[in-house]
């Protein structure tokens, strides 16, 4: 029986240096005006709230660098039970407290803040437990999977599952993120388009309640909870174990990037690759002179192909990457080449302008970290990082392009950061 395609929707994600108007207001999961209770102080884990200026300064801040707000105290817990502990009491308190759990601190508008509460650093729970916190089963229902804690970081689980072979469908960009920190939102990638986002890949989750409850919740058991802590932005609870779907790993993978200056051509090339079977990831981004070729997500380009570039810029202003990754092993390292020619068959890119890497599977999953660590030498990574996602669909995606891309960004000559585009099908 035939079926109708699907129908593409684009997010859209800027990350841009110049001063935009607040979208998001601050958002903590208990919130109070009242300060942190003294009899805190008497709790069983006391020894382990830093009340010092180093601790709660640090907790003051985020990724986003664009609002501040001081907690009274910073917990470092020992176990999942600290934590329990911790928001119950607030909970009982005549005067509640706001508590807020804080990974790496990559929120950006205060979300992992607690303004005169407490901030509950949970890396301190990885730090504290002798046990991996990552561990890979099998079932018949589920297929392999891991258990992981809310604590742990995406490139451990990356290779802590790699030891068994296997490793996560879905991803982030930047992989040194918590696992609770990007559940909370939705961890998005090239790879969404197949599996949809990170919140779509969970089977499973112990989380903390604003009571102080520890609940064990899945599509099954207690769905409100789970389906409100997905994407909740940490107002639902607190994210302390998920069961995440795992697949048998490949080893390595072939990158290529196609170049366009017509925006046309470059969405329906999009659509076209996410509406066909055999890509494993699939994402776009714009060139400007403004956001050179290799920016801190990769370096790709090389010297004598980015002149290239700046050339095909002079003349068209913007230019438009198409990014396609294929996964491949040792059983079809001889057929994969082949396998990209038949899949790029057909696409409308600049004549010449396609190229192509070959990475292992680590490499291009953590590509983003170099170019981190480059720009903290600079001293460029602790910056204002303002940031907007937007969903735009399919119907409206060439107007946005006209008026953002070109009359805004382009012709204004505004100073950007990276800005890619995401291909999604709806039901994703």
């Amino acid at each position: 029986m035939a079926t109708s395609p699907p129908v593409p929707v684009f997010l859209i994600v800027f990350f841009i240096i110049i001063r935009l108007i607040s979208i998001v207001g601050k958002l903590s999961p208990w919130t109070s005006t009242g300060s942190l209770p003294h009899q805190l102080l008497s709790l069983e884990m006391a020894n382990r709230l830093h009340i010092d200026s180093n601790a709660t300064k640090l907790a003051s801040t985020d990724f986003g660098k664009l609002v501040q707000a001081n907690p009274i105290a910073v917990l470092y817990p020992s176990s999942i039970n600290d934590i329990v502990s911790l928001v119950k009491f607030s909970y009982n308190s005549p005067n509640p407290f706001t508590v807020a759990a804080r990974g790496r601190g990559h929120s950006l508008r205060g979300q992992a803040m607690a303004k005169n509460g407490v901030v509950l650093e949970m890396s301190s729970l990885k730090l504290s437990s002798n046990e991996s916190g990552i561990r890979v089963s099998q079932n018949p229902s589920l297929g392999f999977y891991a258990d992981v804690g809310g604590e742990q970081l995406w490139i451990d689980v990356l290779r802590a599952t790699l030891e068994h072979g296997l490793a996560p469908v879905s991803w982030t960009d930047y992989l040194y993120l918590t696992v609770g920190g990007t559940l909370s939102n939705a961890g998005v990638s090239g790879q969404s388009f197949l599996y949809g986002p990170q919140i779509s890949n969970v089977y499973e989750m112990d989380v903390i309640t604003g009571k102080g409850d520890l609940v064990r919740c899945s599509k099954h058991m207690n769905s409100d909870l789970f389906y409100a802590v997905l994407g909740g932005l940490g107002q639902f609870g607190i994210i302390t174990r998920a069961r995440i779907a795992l697949e048998v790993a490949p080893n390595r993978v072939k990158w290529v990037r196609m170049l366009y200056h017509d925006f046309t051509a470059f969405t329906r090339d999009q659509e076209h690759l996410i509406s066909i079977n055999g890509l494993d990831y699939v994402e776009g981004s714009l060139i400007m002179h403004q956001s050179p070729p290799n920016n801190w997500r990769a370096s790709f380009f090389s010297p004598s192909d980015q002149l290239k570039i700046n050339s095909l810029l002079t003349k068209h202003g913007i230019i438009y990457c198409l990014e396609a990754v294929k996964y491949y092993d040792d059983l079809t390292i001889d057929t994969v080449d082949e396998e990209i020619r038949q899949l790029v068959k057909g696409l409308r890119f600049i004549p010449g302008m396609m190229f192509k890497k070959d990475d292992s599977l680590v490499g291009f999953l953590n590509r983003v970290r170099s170019g981190e660590l480059k720009l903290r030498e600079k001293g460029m990574w602790e910056v204002a990082h303002p940031w907007l996602n937007l969903f735009v669909g399919k119907s409206g995606i060439m107007e946005f392009n006209a008026a953002v891309f070109v009359d805004i960004l382009h012709k204004q000559n505004h100073t950007i950061g990276p800005i890619l585009l995401y291909p999604l099908t709806r039901h994703k």
